[in-house]
């Protein structure tokens, strides 16, 4: 190949020219690539964000539903049990009455000083039960039982001339619903 000269110019021979096009196609590339990195990283960043952001909101949410899922399945289990319990308890005053003599020692435990006349209100078939158990008990304390057919089985009432207690079964559970917060009735369960 003839290199040219005039007037001091030099002109660039092919394999110069492919170098330098391909300097420039390398150049370009890389400033292409960067360009697009740069762009492609900021795009990522930008949905990252939002992605990240929605992801928080739906933690957020099931940690929400999980508290209230927790909730309510406490509610459920409290409810199975007061149910469970009411119908174990009436099943267990049936075949075995003389669950009662406790009921009644806890009744009478109450009122220590009695004043005449003390009187134990029970079931007709209780008083039998409690009679032939721990009668004589307590007439030596002062008590005199007394049936009420309108108690169920389980059930009692004490009543002084100061004084009445009500142990009968809707009012005790009542009261031990009424403590775990809830508002269960006897008859309803």
């Amino acid at each position: 190949m003839k290199e040219s000269h005039r007037a001091g110019i030099t002109l660039p021979t092919i394999e110069q020219i492919s170098g330098i096009q391909e300097q420039a196609r390398q150049e370009g590339y890389n400033a292409g690539h960067a360009e697009g990195l740069a762009k492609g990283y900021g795009e990522g960043q930008k949905k990252a964000a939002l992605e990240a952001a929605r992801l928080g909101s739906l933690a957020d949410a099931f940690t929400t539903a999980v508290g209230n899922a927790d909730e309510t399945i406490a509610q459920h289990i409290l409810d199975l049990a007061l149910d469970f319990s009411h119908a174990l308890l009436k099943s267990a005053l049936t075949i075995r009455p003389e669950l009662v003599i406790p009921i009644v020692k806890e009744a009478v435990r109450y009122l220590p000083m009695l004043h005449q006349p003390a009187l134990l209100f029970l079931n007709p078939d209780d008083v039998v039960l409690v009679g032939d158990r721990i009668g004589d008990e307590l007439t030596k304390m002062g008590w005199q039982l007394t049936a009420d057919a309108e108690l169920e089985p389980g059930s009692c009432r004490v009543e002084t001339a100061n004084n009445q207690i009500d142990a009968s079964l809707p009012t005790r559970w009542k009261r031990l619903a009424a403590a775990l917060g809830k508002d269960s009735d006897w008859l309803a369960a």
